[in-house]
């Protein structure tokens, strides 16, 4: 990662595994891009288009598994953000970092930024990235009382937060942040993506942030310019209680398939008791001792 003045470089902690940067050397560092896009792992990323409508100063991050949406090395200015999980980088302890960064190479690629966003993930060494320039950006702090309890934010999420927190002088863009299921790509359960989705989609509708690919224009849109004597709020309202007979009805039906799939489930966990524990689960057991 290219150097920072040491006016605004934080030092290195005593352990000398953990690179923090603060707030304004960060800004330093970014404030040289035009555009800031933040990649999704997600089918709706499209690269023909970020290409060609935005320009070669154009700083691309892409999260964790790049090999979701690259098929080739990447050219162009690009970084890539490591999200942590309780047993370090997850790339570290799954092996896959050499697996990524071979899409990555040359003075455009500014290196991993090993990411925390929850209290009970942990940092990896920069040691243990390859040999990658690595930088750590813990943003516990941020989220505080924002996100949901019980649910942990995502990565692109958190640093979509903290770039608009940042004040940059360039365009902040999502791509591909559709937040929807996949035959190829999963949507995890610990992330509330309905909030993700409402606090994304009015930072969009601000200006603070624009988002290309996985959002379709909205159809209330429409509605207000249909029914231009009908104020905004009673159209929200309406919308509100269609949704809600709609999401009541499909309770209805997902209680049901819950009652007839109730055999199946018993013999999967059955089974499941016979699985081998897994890397993680005996490194939280034996944490526990």
């Amino acid at each position: 990662m290219e150097a920072i003045p040491s006016k605004t470089q934080t030092t290195i902690a005593p352990d000398g595994g953990f690179n923090f940067l603060a707030p304004d050397a960060w800004k330093a560092l970014l404030s040289r891009y035009s555009h800031i896009v933040l990649v999704a792992n997600s089918e709706a990323v499209d690269f023909e288009r970020l290409r060609s409508e935005l320009p070669e100063t154009t700083l691309y991050v892409f999260f964790n598994k790049v090999y979701k949406v690259l098929d080739e090395p990447f050219v162009g200015n690009a970084v890539l953000v490591a999200r942590s999980g309780v047993m370090g980088a997850n790339i570290v302890h799954r092996r896959e970092v050499t697996d990524v960064l071979r899409f990555f190479s040359g003075d455009d690629f500014l290196g991993i930024v090993n990411v925390r966003v929850a209290t009970e993930e942990n940092f990896s060494e920069e040691s243990r990235f390859e040999g990658a320039k690595t930088r750590h950006l813990d943003l516990t702090q941020i989220l505080g009382d924002l996100y949901p309890v019980g649910r942990i934010a995502t990565s692109g999420f958190a640093l979509a937060l903290w770039l608009a927190d940042l004040q940059l002088p360039g365009k902040i863009v999502l791509a591909g942040f559709s937040a929807k299921r996949s035959e190829k790509w999963k949507v995890f359960d610990v992330h509330d993506w309905t909030f993700e989705q409402i606090f994304l989609r009015l930072f969009a509708r601000m200006g603070t942030i624009s988002m290309m690919g996985g959002v379709d224009a909205s159809p209330y849109s429409a509605l207000a310019k249909r029914f231009p004597q009908v104020p905004p709020v009673e159209i929200a309202m309406t919308a509100a209680e269609v949704l809600s007979e709609r999401l009541d009805n499909a309770n209805g039906q997902i209680d049901r398939l819950m009652s007839v799939t109730k055999s199946i489930r018993a013999i999967e966990n059955f089974f499941r008791r016979f699985k081998p524990k897994t890397r993680k689960q005996r490194f939280l057991e034996k944490s526990k001792e």
